[in-house]
Formats: C-alpha cells, structure tokens, sequence
C-alpha cells in the first residue's frame, strides 16, 4: 500500500512538472509574442520581456521581432522621364509594429518580405520614372555639367548643362511616404527606404565607358600638346640666350684681339722708331725663315732687295 502511493506521488510530481514546463515560457529582449489557441490569437500581444504563463498543450506561443529589420530588393531596369534606362538598387529598414495583425494577415517573414517587395518595388519603380536621372545622384539645387546618355539613339553621349530642382533625399522621402500608406494593413511599420545604387545598363554604361576613356585621351592629347609647345618655346628661347651668349662672346672676343692687334702694332711701331735698320733687318730674317712651305717655289734673282743685307755679307 505504501509502494503504491508513493508510485502515485512520483507520477503527480512528473505530470506537474510537465505541465509547469508547458505553462510557463520567456519573452526575450527584442521579441514580441502572440499567443494562440487552437490557432486563433488570445488577449494582447505580449511585448514586456520577461517569464510569462499560457495554457499548456492547447496555447501556442508566436514569436515575432521587435528589433529594426532589413529589407534588400532585387535590381531592377527603370526608364526615367528623360527617357535613361538604368539599374536601381533599393533597400529598406522596417519592423513589426502590430505582431497581432501581422500574425493574421502576414503569418511569416518570408511572406511579409513579399509583401515589401511588391510595395517597395512600386513607389521605387514611380519615383524613378517620374523624374529625370540628374535628380537621383545629386543633391538638390546642384547645377553644373552632366554627360547627357540618350538611350533611344545608339547611347549617344554628349555634353548638357542640368539643375536638380527634387534631389535624391527628397526623392527617397517621397518613396518612404508612399510606401509606409500601404505597411500599416499588414502590422509592418517602414522606417526607411533608400536608393543604394544608381548605374547605367549593360549597353549604355560600355558607351558611357568608351565616352569617359575618349574624354581623357582628349585631355591627356591636350596636355601633351601644351607641353611640347612649352618645350618648344623653352628650347627656342634657349637658342636664343644661346646665340645672344655668343654673339656676346664673339663681340668681346674681337675686341680683346682688336686691343692686343693694337697694342702689338703700337709695340711693333715703338721698336721700329727706336732702331728702324735693326727691324727691318730681323723683319726680313724672319722672312728668310717663313719663305719656305711644302708647296711653294720662290724665284727671284739675285739682284733682288730680298737678298740685300746677305750681298752685304764680307766673302
């Protein structure tokens, strides 16, 4: 008998112990739960973090997020108003504002990512195509010069002078307020939409490519142009400095003979005064000794002033 209740005790004490682990479950910091009876919600959401109880076997609890999600779009090709087709890129931050109605009318993330696809892809795809390029790259009130890429003709690319009147904050405000309209049915709240790339299709950005590489190889031609001019006009005025250098030398250089030329004449002219016999005489000395040269004949009789002091040599 006493085996018996203690068995007894030891099966209440088990089934207890079951159904306290299945009254009971914990709500941590950052979800939100939804409990639910035979899949039906019951009572409020349950938002407070902390230990909570519910009806074991028949309640079931629906954990959701509470923290800020992501949101990542596939790229998709967009004309614009002036007519550019491109690449954009979206992604969004959103969280689980009703997890009641969420529960109800979304049931799980894949399907509540869905739903933001269809919504955000829509405001993004009417945002774009209501509004020039220009204004999703720049800022607004930015002026300035923008190469121009026309799609419908063979991308070509030419040069215009464009001013942003919307700018690309005001254009992801404007998709922000067009798509948080529609989230609120489905218990989601957006926080944010943002553009996070903007770029040409695959035919139009090889144009824009080769435009860039042709515009540089313009500049760098023209660089090079300037610098051989330069070169040039250096090279020609130190030709110039050099043959006024010179010129400058050859007039000195003169000179300094014309002076020396001078100054031995006068010398020469000074000896001759002192002694004129004397200078004539090793004058013609000096004659006898440079007469002679590898091609040159001298014919003269002997009756000749050349030989004159040597006929007055004693025999």
């Amino acid at each position: 008998m006493k085996n018996r209740t203690i068995q007894g005790l030891l099966v209440l004490i088990v089934l207890a112990a079951i159904v306290s682990i299945g009254a009971f479950y914990v709500v941590r910091e950052g979800e939100q739960v939804v409990i639910t009876q035979f899949g039906k919600p019951v009572g409020t959401p349950v938002t407070k973090a902390g230990l909570h109880f519910k009806l074991p076997f028949i309640q079931k609890v629906n954990r959701f997020e509470k923290r800020i999600l992501k949101w990542d779009g596939s790229p998709n090709q967009i004309p614009t108003k002036d007519k550019k087709l491109i690449w954009v890129d979206t992604t969004a931050r959103w969280r689980i504002s009703d997890p009641l109605r969420f529960l109800t009318r979304v049931t799980t993330m894949t399907t509540a990512l869905s739903r933001l696809d269809g919504i955000i892809d829509s405001v993004v795809r009417d945002a774009v195509s209501n509004n020039n390029l220009v204004d999703l790259v720049r800022g607004e009130e930015w002026e300035g010069e923008l190469e121009a890429v026309d799609t419908s003709y063979g991308a070509e690319v030419t040069q215009e002078t464009v001013t942003v009147t919307v700018g690309r904050e005001s254009l992801m405000q404007e998709m922000l307020d067009g798509a948080e309209k529609l989230t609120p049915e489905f218990g989601i709240e957006l926080v944010d939409v943002r553009i996070k790339r903007v770029n040409y299709v695959e035919t139009v950005l090889k144009k824009v490519f080769e435009r860039m590489i042709s515009e540089r190889k313009r500049i760098a031609a023209q660089y090079r142009s300037e610098g051989e001019g330069e070169a040039a006009r250096i090279t020609g005025q130190m030709s110039k400095e050099l043959k006024r250098i010179s010129s400058e030398a050859f007039r000195q250089a003169e000179e300094i003979k014309g002076r020396a030329d001078a100054e031995a004449t006068r010398i020469y002219g000074d000896a001759f005064n002192q002694d004129p016999g004397f200078y004539s005489f090793f004058q013609t000395l000096e004659l006898y000794r440079n007469q002679e040269g590898d091609n040159t004949r001298l014919i003269l009789t002997t009756e000749s002033d050349f030989y004159q002091y040597l006929k007055k040599i004693p025999r």
